[in-house]
């Protein structure tokens, strides 16, 4: 599937910011079954420092640095991505031999996959995550199955509720509520699995939602999504990372689009940035995500490839 996404954000401070210093998680990342063919990146009022690096989870982050004062900035990203379907794992390896293979033990290779197992900020190790993840990690239960399980459980007993959380929401307090967004079912089910020694790691990107028939699609309407996804071991050779997502209850495919992929969502923040001024502001979010409707040599064309 070939899909146009852009992603808008724009501020309006009052006063206005003196200078400033910002870091974007926003290009789709270029691997496995997902193909980047063209991203830009338009940010004004034009920065006079801007820089792009490679995080430590193998994510692209920009930098950017504005030194002159200014009352707005937008930042608008515009992405080309081919998506494929993921493999379907086949693996019925027990989430108890998952859990001791990425124990530490004295002597073991080294899976990178185990930095996932520890608690961070946004999704810690508790014995209520624990509690509320027992019943789906029953003994002997291959884990892409218990996993799966936890997904539809935390779809089907939380209650998808816009400002009642907020980027700052300790995911115990979501587990208390049953109520948030994407981001805190994501971060709910990563504090079940490594509280229970499990590795499962955040994914942030977008989600192609289709309007219901007859309707139009509405530019602006679709929005950044968060998920899930969870680490099954190989046999001597390198594990493969499932994607769940437990706000729809469903297996990513085609249609969802990576960017980052960390600890929580402190780690892929789609905007941060640090300000002298701007006491207060004003925050506006749009992101449209949109299939290509033309042939392969026309998108090539387009996104200047041969």
């Amino acid at each position: 599937m070939l899909l146009h996404v852009v992603h808008e954000t724009s501020y309006e401070y009052a006063p206005a910011v003196k200078t400033a210093q910002h870091m974007a998680h926003l290009k789709p990342a270029d691997n496995g079954g997902q193909r980047l063919l063209r991203f830009d990146l338009a940010i004004s009022p034009k920065p006079v420092q801007q820089s792009e690096a490679v995080d430590v989870y193998g994510n692209t982050r920009a930098f950017f640095s504005l030194q002159s004062s200014h009352e707005a900035l937008t930042i608008t990203a515009t992405s080309l991505v081919s998506t494929s379907a993921p493999v379907e794992p086949k693996s019925e390896m027990s989430w108890e031999e998952v859990r001791e293979r990425l124990r530490y033990h004295r002597g073991a290779a080294y899976d990178p996959a185990s930095e996932f197992v520890f608690g961070s900020p946004q999704a810690p190790r508790h014995a209520e995550f624990l509690a509320y993840a027992r019943p789906s990690f029953t003994p002997g239960r291959p884990l892409l199955e218990a996993a799966r399980d936890l997904m539809h459980r935390i779809h089907a007993d939380f209650k998808y509720e816009t400002e009642v959380t907020d980027v700052s929401t300790p995911p115990l307090d979501a587990l208390k509520l049953r109520k948030g967004v994407c981001q805190d079912f994501a971060h709910v089910m990563l504090a079940c699995m490594r509280s229970l020694g499990l590795p499962a790691r955040y994914v942030s990107g977008y989600l192609l939602t289709e309007p219901p028939p007859g309707q139009a699609r509405l530019v602006g309407a679709d929005a950044s999504h968060a998920w899930v996804s969870v680490y099954l071991p190989g046999d001597g050779e390198p594990g493969l990372w499932t994607d769940l997502d437990p706000t729809n209850d469903r297996a990513p495919g085609e249609d969802y689009v990576t960017v980052a992929t960390g600890r929580d969502y402190v780690d892929v923040s789609p905007l941060r940035g640090v300000l002298h001024g701007g006491a207060r502001h004003e925050l506006r979010v749009a992101v449209t995500v949109a299939p290509v409707e033309a042939g392969w040599r026309e998108v090539t064309e387009v996104a200047g490839i041969a």
